[in-house]
């Protein structure tokens, strides 16, 4: 693991290419006797690893990598840190979804189509890319960054400090490869069972003052989706996938640096069949009617053919500049996303009453400049900006029936009819966000950053909002660190997710749903508070823990309704979100293990906007009492551990394992979201075995041989049954599966 290369209210303010050396060689030292903590309350520069000092070039690097994450510190905050070797250690390495490495983190439950909760949150997760925020993009089934973009990264939660708008659940910060950290080459194959073929290569070097890196890879399987029953293998599931990052860097001098990152992912997927499906579309009245007999039994529902395809491009152009005591970091981003769906034309009319082809997509431009002013030694003063124009576009094709009137009893009749109905809007909106602090130490071993952000919203919704924030750290003792902190969070509803559906257009035909009523998606407020503390207990052996409460306005919520796999936000009128965590690790030389485990309670009373969604029953049930969001999990667990034998000769072979444990996410019960659904624990086992010099060729480098089982034990588990506010299908957790892989450096 990495060096926790700065300290609260430590200034890294070297600005000599000598100094960073030395600076390079003695933490490296450092770390030959001890390893840092995953878990941090301190101000530490999250997913920082000092590069090999042995040329001018990546030193200078090394030095402004450093001074870029001080931009952008955690001070009070809980972050827990993967590095390149944590990386590498979890079953999978860098073939691994992202989300499979995220799991790993305390308080982050697993949800079907490869979400992540964070803390009770629904998926409200930042992502950075060398601290550069990439506005919300589309995708669904898991994530558009893969884990082998990353050299090192970070997840930070709790109160937060205001330099974190928007998105705050979570932040995910990804340090990408580049050159100077990693030279040289790889290609690698990797796949096995379910048709996996997962082919990839890498490169990056650097010349002069430029260096260079670029990886690309192409995921075909059939696993794209979860399954919606507890067999093996699921009906329909094909998915093929390629992605691309690239990363260009300018050094022009140690204090100023001009980069540019660019990527690429897109994703075709088949939706995943459930065969012996009974039900017609979900109206009453037409279950009993002459047209349910007319067409029962004319489909199938294990042989529908449905897709979806995602796409998503993004570009970073920052520039970084160090001038004495102060530093700087502007950037300019673009993203596109977009996502379509193409039905079963008669399945999803039969089953659904509605089959509809449907397309969304998202372009968006901003940017964001961060700025650190070393005022002296007790102040450090920083601020800075994001602003993001967003242009959304919806639009969709519908089959539906068309009501011919009613029976005796009022229920509406269908005949054999259908009618298209187009639906289409477009809209530009933007989102914006200030924020000033001031991180000061009084005294020694007391660290207090205080601030305020300032952010506003005018697309679907138009609001805005100051937010104070102060985080406390105190470190009486070495090793020990107590934090609170209290943040107000202003979070946008997701520009993207946002339906502008014209319901009237729906009105008596078999897609008209239970009520027309459709208040705008409002912006969330939120009072969060944070408290907990961290101790080395022993050389190498660390410990902490942390508790939260927040307490929300407008709490927004994600739901799938309807065919297309596209989640729809809505808000809860208040909600209120509470729990804890307890994280441990031990790292001693061959040898690494870690634990976390989490409780969490997450609920919400009275849905206010986008109530055409849902049940008008529920909706009433809801209006006056508290319910369990459908994510949330009481208990969350999951651990890891590697040992390295022979690890220091030239054919080290590793044994690494993780787990994931999750009490079951919700279902329906006497009430809505009033049960949940059975506990699971999943195992799984990695083994490594590398080469230095296997093939005896002088440009040939290390050759890595991997087996990797993904839940060992073959645990057939629900994530979803199917039933709740907001869930579309019923998923299952992946079977047993047996993947193996060659990689060759070079």
């Amino acid at each position: 693991m990495a060096p926790d290369l700065a300290l609260a209210g430590t200034d890294d303010t070297d600005s000599t290419v000598k100094k960073a050396a030395v600076t390079s060689t003695s933490t490296k030292k450092k770390a030959e006797k001890t390893a840092p903590s995953r878990t941090s309350f301190q101000a530490g520069q999250s997913g920082i690893e000092d590069s090999p000092a042995n040329e001018e070039h990546i030193i200078v690097n090394a030095h402004l990598d450093r001074q870029r994450a001080s931009l952008q510190p955690s001070t009070g905050a809980t972050v827990y840190r993967f590095s390149r070797d944590d990386i590498e250690k979890i079953p999978g390495g860098d073939n691994a979804p992202l989300n499979a490495v995220l799991l790993q983190a305390p308080g982050v439950a697993q949800d079907s189509y490869g979400q992540i909760h964070v803390r009770g949150d629904h998926n409200e997760v930042q992502f950075r890319l060398d601290g550069v925020m990439l506005p919300e993009g589309m995708s669904v089934f898991g994530q558009a960054l893969m884990t082998r973009f990353a050299h090192s990264m970070s997840m930070t939660t709790g109160a937060l400090p205001s330099e974190y708008g928007f998105l705050q659940a979570a932040v995910i910060d990804i340090t990408t490869k580049n050159g100077s950290a990693d030279p040289g080459g790889e290609v690698s194959m990797y796949g096995g069972a379910r048709d996996y073929f997962f082919p990839s290569a890498q490169y990056g070097g650097h010349a002069g003052k430029w260096d260079y890196f670029a990886t690309a890879d192409f995921v075909h399987d059939r696993v794209g989706i979860e399954n919606p029953t507890p067999k093996f293998n699921a009906l329909h599931d094909l998915s093929n996938q390629y992605h691309f990052l690239g990363h260009l860097r300018y050094t022009a001098d140690e204090n100023t640096r001009i980069s540019l990152t660019a990527g690429v992912s897109n994703a075709e997927y088949q939706l995943p069949n459930n065969p012996g499906q009974q039900r017609q579309f979900a109206n009453p009245s037409y279950l009993d009617s002459a047209l349910s007999q007319q067409v029962y039994g004319s489909v199938d529902s294990s042989s529908l053919n449905e897709h979806q395809k995602q796409i998503t491009d993004f570009g970073i152009l920052s520039l970084q500049k160090e001038m004495g005591n102060v530093s700087l970091q502007s950037s300019a981003v673009v993203r596109y996303s977009s996502l379509g769906y193409s039905p079963d034309a008669l399945g999803d009319l039969v089953y659904n009453g509605i089959s509809q082809r449907a397309n969304r997509s998202v372009f968006s431009s901003g940017s964001q400049s961060d700025l650190t002013w070393r005022a002296n030694r007790y102040h450090t003063v920083r601020f800075g900006y994001q602003a993001y124009v967003e242009r959304t576009t919806s639009k969709s094709d519908s089959t539906v029936y068309q009501q011919t009137g009613t029976d005796d009893d009022g229920n509406a009749v269908y005949d054999g009819q259908t009618t298209t109905i187009h639906d289409g809007s477009g809209r530009t909106g933007w989102v914006y966000g200030l924020y000033a602090q001031d991180e000061w130490r009084p005294v020694r071993g007391l660290t207090i950053n205080y601030g305020l952000r300032f952010d506003g919203v005018d697309e679907y919704t138009h609001s805005k909002q100051v937010s104070p924030r102060i985080n406390l750290v105190y470190e009486p003792w070495h090793g020990g660190a107590f934090h609170i902190g209290y943040s107000r969070y202003f979070t946008p509803p997701p520009f993207e997710l946002i339906g502008a559906t014209q319901l009237n257009k729906f009105a008596n035909t078999s897609g008209a749903p239970g009520t027309l009523q459709n208040t705008t998606v409002k912006a969330e407020r939120d009072h969060y508070f944070d408290a907990g503390f961290s101790q080395e207990l022993l050389p190498g052996w660390h410990a902490s823990v942390d508790g939260y409460v927040k307490l929300a306005k407008n709490m927004i919520d994600e739901g799938q309704f309807g065919s297309p796999i596209l989640l729809s936000v809505f808000n809860y009128r208040r909600g209120q979100v509470n729990g804890y965590e307890f994280s441990t690790d031990y790292s001693r030389g061959p040898f690494s293990v870690y634990g976390n485990f989490s409780w969490s309670r997450a609920i919400g009373k009275d849905i206010t906007t986008a109530q055409w969604n849902f049940d008008p029953d529920d909706l009433t049930y809801i209006r006056n009492r508290w319910i369990h969001l459908d994510h949330d999990q009481r208990w969350t667990a999951s651990a890891g551990g590697s040992y390295t034998a022979f690890y220091k000769t030239g054919h080290p072979l590793r044994l690494s394992a993780t787990m994931v444990y999750g009490s079951g996410l919700r279902k329906d019960g006497a009430t809505p979201n009033g049960a949940s659904v059975p506990q699971y624990a999943t195992f799984n086992l990695s083994v490594v075995q590398s080469f230095n010099d296997l093939l005896h060729v002088s440009f040939l480098k290390r050759t890595q041989l991997r087996l990797d089982v993904t839940n060992l034990f073959d645990k057939r588990y629900e994530l979803r049954d199917g039933s709740g506010i907001g869930v579309g299908a019923p998923q299952y957790g992946l079977r047993r599966t047996i993947l193996t892989g060659i990689s060759q450096q070079f």
